[in-house]
């Protein structure tokens, strides 16, 4: 697949359906790179103009420009590298089973199942494949290989799966015991005597779970056709619907009958080891619903010191588009901006030397909002995936199209408060 963009005002992408120009994501990164050098000089005339008594109007409508022509680079880059892991895969079947138990449930499951509706010695062939049953309430288990098709898309288009740690379990919960304040220890001689360290406190935490659906429709017409791929297409239509579905949740979901969001937990402006354990530390902007009128820089570099060593190495920013851009305008008190493209292709924005990974189901600034985390989500975000998704033919509800009615159970929740941080959009 070719993408092409131009330049042509400073850092001006154009999308050209048929443009000579074939783009890769290190393309991308750097014509982001030069967007945001363009952004730079221009926001820097509009100070300089600021600072005169001058006016900016020109300025700024250049500026909003150039934010749009960068956004658009950012997601092409974003989409191209879905193209390019696509084409990279050997088909969406997720390699091939070398097992023949689970070789002939797979094809039974998507020549019969799927495309006819045939269920004839499927339940036999599923009790031999399946680690997990049939559900006793109707369907099928979805073949393993295309289970683990499913759960490598999700990641592909889902921040927090990127982002936190994810485990796989075989029950109906996931429960972790959590030190809370660590153990003593200490060093003592070959031929000392051991005294006792202190006793941990330890917290039980399990990630609230409920039932994640997707309900994928495709007409009899196509499934009769031999040379539809219809493996391919449920499979990414599943792993999309369910991608966009969990996200909110991980992000701001209320653990009732789904996951527990990140900024759904209390926060203090309490520090680490002073407040109550499973509440986040919030930094305030000083401003309501905004940031600072001045020193706009210091909320980020306080963010940053209140993160412990430990969590700084794999941390990451988070926050939606709107946010991030309006980011770009901010410098530190020796004049240079905190927002910086990246020369990783797989991370092309650096905040303070960290990247960013844009998240649209985070708020948008508002009164007392949490529209800016950083962390270690991988210490301190979980992720469960119960094995086995299970899927239920329906070819009645909505003629001409056959249902694929697909169910998953899936939790999450913060398992360590210490490792995210937030920024509060308030006065303190």
């Amino acid at each position: 697949m070719h993408l092409g963009i131009h330049f042509g005002e400073p850092s001006s992408f154009l999308l050209l359906a048929n443009g000579p120009a074939a783009l890769d994501v290190k393309e991308l990164v750097q014509r982001i790179e030069q967007g945001f050098a363009d952004f730079k000089k221009t926001n820097d005339e509009r100070l300089g103009k600021l600072e005169k008594g001058g006016v900016t109007g020109d300025m700024e409508a250049k500026l909003a420009a150039i934010q749009k022509d960068v956004a658009t680079a950012l997601d092409l880059r974003k989409d191209l590298e879905r193209v390019e892991l696509k084409a990279g895969r050997s088909g969406l079947g997720g390699g091939h089973d070398v097992d023949p138990d689970k070789v002939a449930y797979k094809t039974a499951f998507v020549g019969g199942f799927i495309r006819k509706g045939d269920e004839t010695g499927l339940k036999d062939l599923a009790t031999k494949a399946m680690s997990v049953g049939s559900p006793s309430d109707g369907g099928f288990a979805v073949p393993e290989s295309l289970d683990r098709t499913i759960e490598k898309l999700q990641r592909d288009v889902s921040p927090m799966r990127q982002m936190a740690n994810v485990v796989q379990v075989g029950t109906s919960e996931y429960k972790k015991l959590v030190n809370k304040n660590g153990i003593a220890s200490g060093w003592v001689g070959e031929t000392d005597g051991r005294p006792e360290t202190g006793t941990s406190k330890l917290a039980e935490v399990a990630p609230p779970m409920g039932e994640l659906y997707a309900n994928p429709m495709v007409t009899q017409q196509a499934l009769d056709d031999l040379f539809y791929d219809v493996e391919a297409d449920i499979v990414e239509q599943v792993a999309e619907e369910f991608a966009v579905a969990e996200g909110g949740a991980f992000t701001s979901g209320n653990s009732v009958k789904k996951p527990q969001g990140f900024l759904t937990l209390p926060t203090a402006a309490t520090k680490d080891n002073a407040r109550a354990f499973g509440t986040l530390e919030h930094i305030a902007t000083g401003q309501a619903g905004d940031f600072a009128a001045n020193n706009k820089a210091d909320l980020f570099y306080f963010i940053l010191a209140s993160l412990k060593a430990e969590y700084r190495t794999g941390a990451l920013w988070t926050m939606n588009k709107q946010v991030m851009f309006e980011i770009m305008r901010i410098k530190n008190a020796d004049g240079d901006y905190l927002w910086q493209p990246s020369l990783q292709e797989s991370m092309p924005i650096k905040l303070l030397g960290f990247g960013v990974m844009e998240n649209e189901d985070m708020p948008d600034k508002a009164a007392n909002s949490l529209s800016i985390a950083f962390g270690n989500f991988k210490r301190g975000y979980t992720i469960v995936d119960r094995m086995g998704t299970r899927m239920l033919r329906d070819p009645y509800t909505n003629k001409p199209y056959v249902g694929f009615y697909t169910t998953k159970r899936v939790g999450g929740g913060v398992i360590n408060s210490e490792a995210i941080k937030v920024a509060k959009f308030a006065a303190a």
